[in-house]
């Protein structure tokens, strides 16, 4: 007599995916490294440092909470790794040790173990780490170092020049066709500005390459573009990362750069520089890679694309009028909080559910 076969009955949807959390955790920060191995050859062994210090930190922190709530210490998982390794990539190089230790320590602790660990926090650890550091200690978390220059040299963030010299070059937060006509000095966009105040600010003249390869100051992890969007296209190709966040997230941003962004330069509508604004700043690595947590952004297709057409928006709003130069982590920590409301109201339709027909 055959044995009785056992099935185990569940609801549907029934899915099979060889994929893990812990597979997940690893294979994103695997193909991460490249772009942090890079900013650690721009600005020298100090940022090594910084990344090991947040990464060390952070699984120190996931130990010692999991043995004080007495649960199983599973930093295998990958996930602490890659929460440090995240905190130190948004970190700029010459940052003082103490702020990524600190920042580490709140993303685990607080961000994640506060409410309930891995799967349950409100918001990515990682940039939520950030935005704490950036309030706490703005100073030291806007001061940038020159890449691939052996003494440290002070210099800006090609965003944060092309937004001060609009105001301390030229005295105004734009520049009206009527200062160009008067004779004054003009600039028809944030590459030629740049390079009117590049001697002395940037040290180097600026162009789309360099800011694509990564030739740029910045946050240790987000100077490079291309190594960025290599790994980001690998872990599409896996299904990891979906598309409607990052494309909606930038395409925002790159949408409402060109209609407005001129008139800071007296060029009008639709004249503004999208390139620009998606190769500076931390645009690439929090679209593909903070923006797409799996735990902080919605369940559904169109909660997705609103998540993403509402962090691009908050990102260039920030840009062009707020009073710092970069927004792309407050944009995704503010999208975070929504998520749980936009989950609400877009919900994910039942498996087999069928609409009734109206009588």
């Amino acid at each position: 007599m055959e044995k009785d076969i056992k099935l185990v009955v569940s609801s549907s949807p029934h899915i099979l995916n060889y994929e893990s959390t812990k597979s997940i955790m690893w294979t994103v920060s695997i193909f991460l490294l490249p772009a942090t191995i890079f900013g650690v050859y721009a600005f020298g062994i100090y940022a090594a440092f910084i990344v090991l210090a947040s990464i060390l930190t952070s699984i120190t922190t996931e130990v010692i909470i999991l043995t004080i709530r007495k649960k199983a210490i599973c930093i295998d998982d990958g996930s602490a790794f890659l929460t440090g390794l995240l905190v130190a990539m948004n970190m700029p190089p010459s940052v003082p040790l103490y702020i990524p230790i600190i920042s580490s320590i709140f993303a685990i602790a607080i961000v994640k173990h506060a409410f309930g660990g891995l799967g349950q926090n409100w918001a990515n650890p990682a940039v939520a780490a950030r935005v704490f550091a950036l309030f706490a200690w703005t100073k030291e978390m806007t001061t940038w170092s020159t890449p691939f220059i052996t003494d440290s040299v002070t210099t800006a963030t090609p965003l944060g020049a092309s937004k001060v010299a609009l105001v301390e070059n030229f005295g105004i937060g734009h520049i009206t066709s009527a200062t160009a006509s008067s004779g004054g000095v003009s600039a028809s966009g944030p590459l030629e500005i740049l390079r009117l105040v590049s001697p002395d600010v940037l040290k180097t003249d600026v162009t789309y390459f360099k800011l694509f390869f990564g030739l740029k100051a910045g946050c240790i992890g987000e100077i490079s573009i291309f190594l960025l969007l290599i790994a980001a296209i690998y872990l599409i190709y896996r299904k990891i990362i979906t598309l409607e966040v990052p494309f909606f997230f930038l395409g925002t941003i790159a949408l409402f750069a060109w209609i407005f962004d001129g008139l800071k330069y007296g060029q009008g509508f639709y004249a503004g520089d999208p390139l620009f604004h998606l190769l500076t700043g931390g645009a690439v690595l929090g679209a593909f890679f903070c923006a797409t947590d799996m735990v902080t952004t919605p369940l559904t297709v169109a909660g997705r694309i609103i998540f993403g057409i509402g962090a691009g928006l908050i990102t260039i709003l920030v840009r062009m009028f707020g009073g710092l130069p970069e927004g792309v982590s407050l944009a995704i920590l503010f999208m975070n909080m929504l998520t749980p409301a936009i989950d609400r109201f877009i919900k994910i339709t039942p498996l087999g559910y069928i609409k009734p027909k109206k009588t």
